[in-house]
C-alpha cells in the first residue's frame, strides 16, 4: 500500500493511449470509414493474479468503466454489520492519491461521472466521461478502489447520511418486505441487509472499513470492464494498478436457505407480503426455465398504467376477489442459491384470497396447466426484456460486469436468446414443481389480521 500515491500520480502519463476514437481523413470515403471504426468484438482476459478485465470497443463517443468487486453485503460478519453501507457513500471521501474535493471537483470539470452501486454480492464502482477524458476519470476510479484513506473526521461526518439513506429507501414498502424476505429465508451471507442496521449507525470505525477493504478489495475478487475503450489499453491499466493488493482475498460462506417468516403489523390498509422457496443459482441449467415462468405468472404490467391482462396470477386472482389488486412473480438469482415466488399487494380484508389464489395458479401450471401459446408469449417478453436491458450502457455494462466477476465468461445476447428459446413446457413445469413442493419463506406488512401465516399456505 506504501506504493500507491506514486503509482496514482504516475498514472495519467501512461493513460495518453486511451484517448478518442481515432480519425479517418477528410480524404477517405464513407465506407473507408466505416470499415475503419468498425465496432470490435467483445475481449475478456484474466491476469495471472485473478482480475478479469473485459472491454467493447463500439467506439462510442462516451465511455464508460466499472470496477465490478465481491464485496457485496453478504461478505459482512456479525462484527461489522452495515460496512457495506457505508462504503457505498463513501466514494468521494479522501484517498491517498486525491482529497475529498479533489474527487468531486475534478470529475465535474470533465463532465464525468462516478457512481458506486451495491447488490447482496457485488459493489460496482463506475465512472463515464467523453472519451477525451478516460485518462482523468481512470485515476479517481483507481484512487478510490485501490487507495481509500478514511479519515476518521470523513467517516464521522458520512455517518449520518445512512439514517437518511435508509429512511427514504424503506419509504416503499417493498424494500422492507424483500429485506425481511432474505432474513426470513437464509441464516447467514444472503440474509445480510443492504442497510446498516440501526444500532450500527454511527459506530462503524475506520478500522472496520479497512479491514473489509483490505480481505475483499483484491484482484482475484474483481472484473474491470470497459465500454467504449481499446482493450489493451485497458488491460494495461489493469495490470498497474490492480496488482497493489492481489490474492483471493476472503472466500466467505456458503448461504444457507431456511425458511422461516418475518411479519410487520404496521396498520396499514394494503399488504405488501411475498411468499418463495428456493430457487436456483445464476448460471444453472434451470435459470432460464425459472425466467420463462416468471413472465408466464407476470413479471410486471406491459402497458404503462395498464392492467396485466395476459399475466396468469392477474387472470385468477381477478376471479377471486373484485376488489383492486397488484401481482407479479418473484425472481432472484445469487451465485450458490436463489429464491422463487409471488409478490402481492391488495386490501387487507382480500388479502387471504388473493394469496390463497396466486399460489393456486403456481399450482396448476405445476400440473401442466400452460399451452404452447403461453410458452411462446412469455418467452418474447423475457427476449424483448433482456435485449431492452443490453441496449443501455448501464444494463450492458452490469450485465457483462456481473457475469465476467462470477465466471471469467460473457454470454453472447445471441447464445443467450437461443438458450431461452431451448426451454420446453415440461422445463417450466417443473420449475413450477421445484416451487410448489420447496419449502417456503415469507415476509408481509400491514395490516395482517386476515393474512395468513406460511404454514397455512
Amino acid at each position: 500500500m506504501k506504493g500507491i500515491p506514486a503509482i496514482a500520480r504516475s498514472l495519467s502519463k501512461k493513460f495518453y493511449s486511451l484517448k478518442v476514437a481515432p480519425k479517418v481523413q477528410a480524404s477517405a470515403t464513407a465506407e473507408q470509414a466505416k470499415l475503419h471504426l468498425q465496432p470490435q468484438d467483445l475481449e475478456i482476459t484474466k491476469l495471472p493474479n485473478g482480475l478479469v478485465i473485459a472491454s467493447l470497443e463500439n467506439y462510442s463517443p462516451a465511455s464508460r468503466i466499472g470496477v465490478f468487486i465481491k464485496a457485496g453485503s453478504r461478505y459482512e460478519t456479525t462484527d461489522n454489520l452495515g460496512t457495506a453501507h457505508l462504503l457505498r457513500l463513501a466514494s468521494n471521501l479522501s484517498t491517498k492519491g486525491a482529497s475529498s474535493f479533489k474527487i468531486t471537483r475534478g470529475i465535474e470539470a470533465v463532465g464525468g461521472n462516478l457512481s458506486v452501486t451495491s447488490t447482496r454480492e457485488n459493489m460496482i464502482y463506475s465512472v463515464e466521461c467523453l472519451r477525451d477524458y478516460v485518462d482523468t476519470v481512470m485515476e479517481y476510479l483507481i484512487n478510490v478502489t485501490t487507495a481509500p484513506e478514511f479519515r476518521p473526521w470523513e467517516v464521522t461526518e458520512l455517518q449520518p447520511q445512512l439514517k437518511i439513506d435508509k429512511a427514504v429507501a424503506f419509504q416503499n414498502p417493498q424494500v422492507s418486505v424483500l429485506e425481511n424476505l432474505h432474513a426470513a429465508a437464509y441464516r447467514n451471507a444472503l440474509a445480510n441487509s443492504l442497510y446498516c442496521p440501526d444500532y450500527a449507525i454511527g459506530k462503524i470505525t475506520p478500522e472496520q472499513l479497512h479491514q473489509f477493504v483490505q480481505k475483499n478489495f483484491t484482484s482475484a475478487r474483481m472484473a474491470l470492464v470497459g465500454l467504449g475503450v481499446n482493450h489493451a489499453e485497458l488491460k494495461q491499466v489493469g495490470e498497474q494498478f490492480l496488482n497493489i493488493r492481489s490474492g483471493a482475498g476472503s472466500s466467505g460462506v456458503k448461504t444457507q436457505y431456511h425458511g422461516g417468516e418475518i411479519r410487520e403489523q404496521t396498520g396499514e390498509s394494503l399488504v405488501h407480503a411475498a411468499i418463495v422457496a428456493e430457487g436456483v443459482a445464476t448460471g444453472s441449467a434451470e435459470a432460464n426455465a425459472f425466467s420463462v415462468l416468471q413472465h408466464i405468472l407476470g413479471a410486471g404490467p406491459l402497458i404503462k398504467r395498464g392492467s396485466n391482462i395476459s399475466s396468469k396470477l392477474f387472470q385468477a386472482i381477478n376471479k377471486a376477489t373484485n376488489q383492486p389488486f397488484d401481482a407479479a412473480a418473484f425472481n432472484v438469482n445469487y451465485s450458490d442459491s436463489g429464491l422463487f415466488g409471488i409478490y402481492t399487494i391488495s386490501q387487507a380484508s382480500a388479502t387471504r384470497e388473493v394469496i390463497k389464489a396466486a399460489l393456486n395458479q403456481v399450482k396448476a401450471i405445476a400440473q401442466g396447466g400452460i399451452t404452447d401459446e403461453d410458452v411462446t408469449r412469455a418467452k418474447n417478453h423475457l427476449k424483448a426484456a433482456y435485449l431492452m436491458l443490453v441496449e443501455t450502457s448501464n444494463g450492458l455494462l452490469d450485465e457483462i460486469g456481473s457475469e465476467a466477476l462470477a465466471s471469467g465468461k460473457y454470454t453472447s445476447p445471441t447464445a443467450v436468446i437461443q438458450n431461452i428459446d431451448s426451454i420446453s413446457a415440461a422445463d417450466i413445469v417443473n420449475a413450477a414443481k421445484k416451487f410448489v413442493d420447496g419449502k417456503k419463506s415469507m415476509a408481509a406488512s400491514g395490516n395482517l389480521g386476515d393474512t395468513p401465516f406460511v404454514d397455512e399456505l
